[in-house]
């Protein structure tokens, strides 16, 4: 039933029907409710079996070429209309790695991508401080160079894959210079990383707070030069941004096919609740929402693989319309099932609690408007 015609949008190119096309296949052979029964369980045997399927190769680089929005955007998109811990099985595998595709030495992509891209490795991306959110330019875990070795102090929190992860790209303070140029990033194995506690949210995900005690590292386990933490995550914040936009399409898609069906099943005496001038500008508008999410999410993804102009105005609108415009859709869907939209166990209960978190993670909603604004006024006052 799901709406497949903004495949022949200008935006695509015929790899991306094809990539479409053949996770569609996948995710109604290979996702199921079990996948849900334990989240760490369920993320391993998820990146393997992506890993294995070959979809993992979208959420790495190479040598020579960055990943493709496009690419992980449809994914994300596809597979979080499946099941939301596919989702975030797969994104996590690019955030965690990301630094890496992007930043990363020669030697360091050849030791960790392929093992990504496999789904023999689990990838983390470890930012967030407990007393440091948003504001990761004040960021208090430590750095220190002792001859060839990097020590670690501090402490994270938040990190998805956190407990199940084989390595965390971590960013510390390393002292080039206060708040933001004073940042590294870090390729720290899990093995040297305590997990201090499993954090349960909502929508069950592999969360923990991490601490490193003393942790040391070898010195070339830096990504980049010191100092240049911050760029490093922004900019894989920004490549995967995007993507959580998409993420939140999907869910938005999968609440809106719910509710068609429901309200074309569901009697109302003679009529059904289609027939019901409220319901059917409820559909309409959520159709609306959706189709405006994915126009917006598929011209930033085609701006950020075809290059040109900044496209940080063009990601952080995408992030921000859909996924306020997915939690709006979904909020409508369950109050269109009425008692059974709030019954555990129904679709539509499940995606109200997987969308929330979306408008928070990886830059809040907040942000992206401080990010529009200060973009159009820059360009107001050229």
């Amino acid at each position: 039933m799901t709406d497949r015609g903004f495949l022949s949008w200008p935006f695509f190119e015929e790899r991306h029907r094809e990539l479409a096309s053949a996770l569609e296949e996948w995710c109604e052979k290979n996702i199921h409710d079990a996948h849900a029964a334990d989240a760490d369980e369920a993320c391993r045997s998820l990146v393997t079996e992506l890993g294995r399927a070959g979809f993992l190769k979208l959420t790495v680089g190479d040598a020579d070429r960055r990943p493709d929005v496009r690419s992980l955007a449809l994914s994300r998109e596809t597979l979080a209309r499946h099941h939301g811990l596919a989702d975030f099985a797969f994104a996590m595998q690019g955030l965690g790695s990301g630094a890496i595709s992007l930043f990363g030495t020669i030697e360091q992509k050849r030791e960790w991508l392929p093992r990504v891209a496999s789904g023999e490795a689990i990838a983390a991306f470890a930012m967030t401080e407990p007393e440091c959110g948003s504001d990761a330019a004040n960021m208090a875990t430590s750095a220190m160079r002792d001859g060839n070795e990097w020590v670690i102090v501090g402490e994270k929190t938040l990190i998805s894959n956190g407990g199940i992860a084989d390595f965390y790209v971590t960013f510390a303070r390393t002292g080039e210079g206060e708040g933001a140029r004073g940042l590294s990033a870090f390729i720290v194995p899990a093995e040297a990383v305590s997990v201090e506690e499993r954090i349960e949210t909502i929508a069950p995900h592999p969360l923990a707070r991490l601490k490193y005690d003393n942790v040391r590292i070898p010195a070339n386990a830096i990504i980049g030069e010191p100092g240049e933490g911050f760029r490093i995550g922004m900019e894989t914040l920004n490549l995967f941004r995007v993507t959580v936009g998409a993420a939140a399409l999907g869910f938005a898609r999968r609440a809106l096919d719910e509710a068609l069906v429901f309200a074309r099943d569901r009697r109302l005496g003679s009529a059904t609740l289609a027939d019901n001038a409220v319901t059917q500008a409820k559909l309409a508008d959520m159709a609306l929402a959706v189709d405006a999410s994915a126009l917006l999410i598929y011209r930033a993804a085609w701006q950020q693989d075809v290059g040109g102009a900044d496209h940080r105005r063009a990601a952080a609108m995408a992030k921000l319309h859909a996924t306020e415009a997915a939690q709006k859709v979904i909020d409508d869907a369950v109050q269109m099932h009425g008692g059974a939209g709030v019954t555990r166990g129904v679709k539509v209960e499940e995606l109200y609690r997987e969308i929330r978190a979306l408008r928070i993670y990886e830059g809040a909603s907040e942000v992206q408007r401080q990010i529009i604004a200060k973009d159009l006024l820059k360009e107001a006052r050229q």
